[in-house]
């Protein structure tokens, strides 16, 4: 079994152990991601993504990359 340090900050550290930590800050990334598909699901729809898009992109990163 291994062992794993985390910091946390004052207030918390008072008042949780560092598995309760973890588990705090899973959800308060799983709210953070469920903002993110919801602000997306309400966003006006954009060009399709299709092999077109894709394609393209990998030569905008291509040429980025070259720079």
């Amino acid at each position: 079994m291994s062992t794993t340090s985390i910091s946390l900050p004052n207030t918390p550290k008072d008042f949780v152990t560092s598995s309760e930590h973890v588990l705090i800050r899973k959800d308060e990334d799983r709210r953070q991601l469920r903002g993110l598909l919801l602000a997306g699901v309400q966003s006006a729809p954009t060009a399709p993504v299709d092999v077109d898009y894709f394609d393209a992109l990998r030569k905008r990163i291509g040429n980025h990359s070259s720079h």
